[in-house]
């Protein structure tokens, strides 16, 4: 089994990670584009085809499903990325777990990059799912790109901005950029001394599990977390192989992959 996941960075390691707790046994692709990123700040033209030479330079390894792990690439081209390759390659899209941190009960705060706050994208998901529910949006800029270059203090710093500018009262907070699940218990740590005292414990919502969960479904295959670590590891830079980037394993998520890759047999 192969599964190919794509981003402009490290924000695919949390779904990878993901995948690989359920199926150890999984060969994986980590398709990036060093030479494009950040993909947020380009027009919706641009993003879709960053998004589709990384989709295509993945679907080479011919793999059995290809993860869009990025809220922005989804968002603007996950459906020319399907056009293209389905069904002999489907494709799975990142959604913000808005439906379950709603489902739960409000207030909550969607945390995502200004590009996404507000949009119509976001807009239509809290209309979809979270009627009814206090919803605050919070802008977090900077916060991607401190967690792609593994900036501790330009993380420290945008994660207190996004902290003071959420509400006191939420019960939980949606990170709506793949890159923040790599820096969740710092967004707790944050924001939980600011929230009102009979505010219980904070709740995080990602989507890398979520994905990694649909990833298996979509192919028809069974979680096996107590297989052996067996998979290959393939990176590809901008469609050229190469090495995960350092700064990606400062985080749990890549050092799992890299030292799953390095014990194969």
């Amino acid at each position: 089994m192969k599964i190919a996941l794509m981003d402009s960075g490290n924000g695919l390691l949390a779904a990878a990670a993901a995948v690989h707790r359920l199926r150890p046994d999984a060969d994986l692709v980590l398709s990036s584009d060093p030479d494009g990123m950040p993909w947020g700040p380009r027009t919706p033209e641009d993003i879709i085809a960053h998004a589709l030479d990384c989709a295509r330079s993945a679907a080479a390894l011919a793999p059995d499903a290809l993860i869009v792990a990025c809220n922005t690439a989804s968002v603007h081209a996950l459906a020319a990325i399907r056009a293209e390759l389905e069904p002999a390659i489907p494709v799975i899209g990142t959604v913000p777990a808005i439906k379950p941190a709603a489902a739960a009960g409000g207030p909550v705060a969607i945390w995502a990059t200004p590009g996404t706050t507000g949009s119509p994208y976001q807009r239509g998901l809290i209309r979809d799912f979270a009627a009814g529910v206090e919803v605050t949006e919070v802008p977090c800029p900077g916060l991607a790109d401190a967690v792609q270059y593994a900036d501790s203090a330009a993380v420290n710093a945008a994660v207190a901005a996004a902290a003071a500018l959420t509400p006191r009262n939420v019960r939980s907070v949606v990170l709506g950029c793949t890159h923040y699940e790599l820096v969740a218990e710092r967004i707790r740590a944050a924001v939980q001394p600011l929230l009102s005292p009979a505010v219980p414990r904070l709740t995080l919502y990602g989507s890398a599990d979520a994905v990694a969960a649909q990833t298996l479904r979509r192919i028809g295959a069974a979680p096996a977390p107590d297989a052996a670590p067996s998979g290959r590891l393939t990176v590809l830079l901008s469609g050229r192989e190469g090495s995960i980037d350092p700064a990606s394993l400062t985080y749990p998520e890549g050092r799992s992959l890299v030292e799953a890759a390095a014990v194969r047999p």
